[in-house]
């Protein structure tokens, strides 16, 4: 589909919500608080039912107390018994293993479709760098794998903000490249193949963060995710739009798959009695597959905001449960 996009604004600060810019996204860093990506706590939505799954986080266990050293990480201060004692202590921990995190950012045809606020391109370009910023402010490392119809561009995690400058560099670049009359061929093959690629770039012990739409999405998709998920936490994000689950009530509909298009009068009773089945059965297929992998699914939609919607899935005391997010997910397009 193609909302917005029919319109194909130049990328500029004029086109908000259907393009980012570097600047838009170097402004998310002052955003990036109040959640985490590497809780002790279970994610869950509607859509992986109704259990809830959990992030592992790091596996720490707890060694001695002794007095602070120079160069130790202040986050493992010990303040009650520093004040006990009258000097410095810190707590040391045995099996600290970090957790680098891949982010896995769909920039395809297929996300260029907003009905209202953002794209959907737009909603995970921001959903991709407030993870980011959040990781590295935690003292992470945190790479990318940002893939179009046609490409895909791979950075390395490490633990600084020059690389959080790279990733968003690529995002933008990828982003700005859409437009439904760019000469883009739709390609639904492009999802598994990033997957596959995140196989082989996460080895054991990463959290594998997947933002996409999921347009092509199939039993091989469920397979690289599986083989994801054996030796590492993966967190699937669904991006959708609200059209998906509900049609306007007055006024016509442009849907193209970046070929061709065709308006759709949604006065039309009849139409209306059989879009929404058409939709609702492409997010059933979605939520029972994803149901079937058992992995935590964290929904965002593209009206509000994405910090705030990570917030609220993310943002509570660890051993809480997170509220389910009571949405639907769009289909392939």
């Amino acid at each position: 589909m193609a909302g917005k996009g029919d319109m194909r604004p130049e990328p500029s600060e004029n086109s908000p919500g259907v393009y980012v810019s570097l600047e838009d996204l170097v402004r998310l860093q002052h955003k990036a608080s109040g959640f985490s990506l590497l809780p002790r706590q279970p994610v869950h939505s509607l859509l992986s039912g109704r259990h809830a799954s959990r992030l592992r986080g790091r596996g720490l266990d707890f060694e001695e107390l002794r007095q602070y050293r120079p160069g130790d990480d202040i986050r493992s201060m010990d303040w009650k018994a520093t004040r006990r004692t009258g000097q410095p202590q810190v707590r040391v921990y045995t099996e600290d293993r970090e957790r680098p995190v891949l982010l896995v950012v769909d920039q395809r045809l297929s996300m260029f479709f907003g009905s209202q606020v953002n794209m959907k391109s737009v909603t995970a370009a921001q959903a991709a760098a407030l993870a980011a910023w959040r990781v590295v402010s935690a003292g992470d490392r945190v790479g990318a794998m940002i893939f179009g119809d046609g490409d895909m561009r791979v950075i390395r995690c490490q633990r600084s903000k020059k690389n959080v400058m790279r990733i968003l560099r690529a995002v933008v670049e990828r982003n700005n490249a859409l437009g439904v009359d760019r000469g883009i061929a739709p390609s639904p093959e492009m999802l598994n193949q990033a997957l596959q690629k995140a196989v082989s770039l996460a080895g054991h012990d990463y959290l594998v963060c997947v933002i996409s739409d999921f347009f092509g999405m199939n039993d091989a998709t469920l397979r690289h995710a599986a083989e994801l998920a054996r030796h590492n936490d993966l967190l699937l994000t669904p991006v959708y739009d609200p059209l998906a689950r509900q049609l306007p009530e007055k006024g016509y509909l442009v849907i193209s798959d970046g070929k061709s298009q065709i308006r759709l009068d949604s006065h039309d009773r009849q139409f209306k009695e059989r879009f929404p089945e058409f939709l609702q059965g492409r997010l059933k297929t979605l939520g029972e597959a994803l149901n079937r992998l058992g992995v935590p699914v964290l929904p965002l939609d593209t009206v509000r905001d994405v910090a705030a919607q990570l917030r609220d899935a993310l943002g509570l005391v660890p051993g809480k449960h997170v509220r389910a997010v009571r949405v639907p997910l769009e289909g392939a397009r």
